[in-house]
């Protein structure tokens, strides 16, 4: 199965790329590695935002950290200029939970994002990761995610 019919049976619809809003790009390629610069738990209805732990709940920035994984998707079949068959494996995340000072589930809520990388890339998917806590997130999102990918 492609991973294009992958995302389709996952029910997923990914956006329109977000552009950078700032002095940055989205993505840059070098070599057989693009980096995706990180994505932010938003969606066309607003997204999540808020403090893990505080007024948004572990489940809720699990769904959080997922959006962030769909953005990254975009991400990447932008930069691939819309062929995402030639992902050879997703290298390493780095997760950013905007954490209450008691929340320290920090790599739960990430998890949202890793289990999507490996649903729709199968063991291509499985990758390292980076998942840390933080007083504030840009524009108060609960969750972003950057990730280094493998390509063809």
């Amino acid at each position: 199965m492609t991973y294009a019919a992958r995302i389709a049976e996952l029910g997923l619809d990914l956006p329109e790329p977000a552009k950078a809003v700032a002095n940055y790009v989205p993505w840059v390629r070098t070599g057989n590695l693009v980096h995706i610069s990180g994505q932010l738990s938003n969606d066309a209805s607003g997204g999540i935002k808020g403090t893990v732990g505080v007024d948004v709940s572990p489940e809720e920035a699990a769904r959080a950290a997922r959006m962030c994984g769909v953005n990254l998707l975009a991400q990447i079949k932008d930069a691939l200029g819309g062929d995402l068959e030639r992902v050879v494996r997703v290298v390493k995340l780095g997760g950013f939970v905007q954490a209450g000072p008691d929340f320290i589930a920090i790599p739960a809520v990430i998890n949202g994002c890793s289990d999507l990388m490996v649903e729709v890339f199968g063991d291509a998917g499985r990758h390292a990761r980076s998942a840390v806590g933080v007083y504030r997130l840009p524009l108060g999102f609960a969750v972003e995610v950057d990730a280094i990918v493998e390509v063809k």
